[in-house]
C-alpha cells in the first residue's frame, strides 16, 4: 500500500516531467465514492489551460500547485497510484496497471494531457482514495489535521523523546496515527519497530531514552532508504522484515522466524526473539497472562490505564478465542448426549462368533437364540416409545378449557 516513500516517488516523478507544462486536456471520472466534492464536468473545465507549478506532498497526500486555484489533491488510500505514459514510476501490489493494459487505464480517476503531449493519470483500482478540487488543500481536512511529515518535518530526538513520554499507548498505533507523525503506514512501522528491536505493543511511553533514539535513528533510515530507490521494494535491504510480511506460516527474516499478531488495529510481523516486551508488561506476559487491562476492569493507574491489550499472549490468542465455541448463556439448553443404542445383537452375533464357526447339530439353538434375541430388541424398542409419548404427554401444555376444568 502506498506510504510516504511510494507517495513522494510519485510526486518526484511530477516534478522530474510536468513542471511550467499546461494542461490541454483533461478527463475526470463519474465517480463520486473517489472524485469527492465537484462534478466531472466543472473539474475538467477548470483545469483547461492551467500550468502546473509544483507537485506538493504531505503524509500520504499530493497535490497539484496550478498557475491558479484551486488545485488537484489527491489522497492515496490504499490502491492509488500516479502514472505517467512513457515514465518509469513506481508501482505497487494493490495499484500495479500493466503497461500492455488500455491507455489510460479504466480506473483511472484523473488523466490530463499536457501541451507536449505527455499524459499523466491517477488511478485507483479499489476506490478507496479520494481525489478533490480545493482552493488550498492543505488549509483544509485530511491535511490540515495531520501531524508533521516524518520526512520533510522530522522531530529532533529531544523532541521525540519528551512525546513518547507523554503517550500512555502501544508503539505501533502511536505510529501509525497520522495526527501524531504523517506518512508512517503498516509496512513502514513494523520494519523500523523491526530495526529498532521494539515490540510492536510496547507502551510509548515506557520505551528508554536509548530506545527512543534508536527508533528516531530507524525511522529516518528506513525512509531514507525506501526513498533513495524510488520506493521501488526489490531494492529495499535484503534483512529487511519487509519481504517476508506475507509469508505468514513460513516468513523468517534472517533465520528467525517472524510471528503475527494484531496491533493498532492491524496485522503486524514482529520477531518474538530479538522484539520482547519489558519493563512491568514483560512481568505481566509472564504472571498474568489472563489479565486484560486495569481500565476496562473498572480502575487502575500507570500503565494500567492504557487501552491496550495487557500482554502478548492476549493478542495471539484472541484470533483464536474468537473462533472458539462460545459460551453457553443462561437461557440456553445444555446439549443432550445421544445413549448409544442396544447392543444385545451385536453381542449375541459376538458370542455366536466366538464359538468359531458352529457344526450342523447346533444350527436351531442359534436360531432359537436369534429369535429371542430379536424378540427382546423389539420389546425394548416398545418400552422405550411408550416412555417417550408418556413424557410427551406429560410436558404438553394444558389447554384452556382444560385449565378452566381444573379450577
Amino acid at each position: 500500500m502506498p506510504e510516504l516513500p511510494e507517495v513522494e516517488a510519485a510526486r518526484r516523478a511530477v516534478e522530474e516531467n510536468c513542471l511550467g507544462k499546461k494542461i490541454k486536456k483533461a478527463v475526470i471520472a463519474n465517480d463520486p465514492k473517489v472524485v469527492d466534492g465537484v462534478t466531472p464536468s466543472d473539474f475538467e473545465a477548470a483545469l483547461l489551460g492551467k500550468t502546473v507549478i509544483a507537485a506538493h506532498r504531505k503524509g500520504k497526500n499530493l497535490w497539484l500547485q496550478l498557475d491558479s486555484p484551486p488545485f488537484p489533491s489527491f489522497q492515496f488510500g490504499m490502491a492509488g497510484a500516479i502514472y505517467i505514459k512513457g515514465v518509469a514510476v513506481t508501482t505497487y501490489k494493490r495499484s500495479a496497471v500493466k503497461d500492455t493494459d488500455e491507455w489510460p487505464s479504466k480506473y483511472s480517476k484523473f488523466f490530463v494531457e499536457l501541451d507536449d503531449g505527455l499524459e499523466l493519470s491517477f488511478t485507483d483500482k479499489r476506490r478507496f482514495a479520494k481525489v478533490r478540487f480545493l482552493p488550498d488543500p492543505a488549509a483544509v481536512p485530511p491535511i490540515s489535521e495531520l501531524g508533521p511529515d516524518a520526512l520533510l518535518e522530522p522531530m529532533t530526538i529531544d523532541e521525540f523523546i519528551d512525546s513518547l513520554s507523554k503517550k500512555k499507548i502501544a508503539i505501533k498505533a502511536l505510529l501509525l496515527d497520522q495526527s501524531y507523525m504523517a506518512g508512517i503506514g503498516n509496512w513502514i512501522a513494523d520494519e523500523v519497530l523491526y530495526q529498532a528491536r521494539i515490540h510492536p505493543l510496547q507502551i510509548a511511553a515506557s520505551l528508554s531514552k536509548e530506545n527512543c533514539a534508536t527508533l528516531h535513528k530507524c525511522i529516518n533510515e528506513v525512509i531514507q532508504k525506501a526513498i533513495q530507490v524510488g520506493a521501488d521494494s526489490s531494492q529495499f535491504p535484503k534483512n529487511w522484515i519487509f519481504h517476508s510480511r506475507e509469508k505468514k506460516s513460513k516468513a523468517s527474516v534472517d533465520g528467525k522466524k517472524i510471528d503475527f499478531i494484531n496491533a493498532g488495529g492491524r496485522t503486524t510481523a514482529y520477531v518474538p526473539e530479538l522484539q520482547k516486551l519489558i519493563g512491568n508488561q514483560a512481568a505481566k506476559a509472564l504472571g498474568e497472562p489472563k489479565k486484560r487491562t486495569s481500565k476496562r476492569k473498572g480502575g487502575g493507574n500507570g500503565d494500567d490505564d492504557i487501552d491496550e491489550p495487557a500482554d502478548e499472549k492476549e493478542i495471539i490468542g484472541s484470533e483464536k478465542l474468537k473462533k472458539g465455541p462460545k459460551p453457553r448463556g443462561r437461557g440456553e439448553k445444555p446439549t443432550v448426549k445421544t445413549k448409544p443404542k442396544d447392543n444385545d445383537d451385536n453381542e449375541s452375533s459376538d458370542d455366536d462368533n466366538a464359538d468359531g464357526g458352529g457344526a450342523a447339530a447346533n444350527d436351531s439353538d442359534d436360531s432359537g437364540v436369534q429369535r429371542k434375541n430379536m424378540e427382546r430388541a423389539t420389546t425394548n424398542k416398545r418400552a422405550k416409545t411408550e416412555k417417550t409419548s408418556k413424557k410427551k404427554v406429560a410436558t404438553r401444555p394444558k389447554s384452556k378449557k382444560a385449565e378452566k376444568k381444573a379450577k
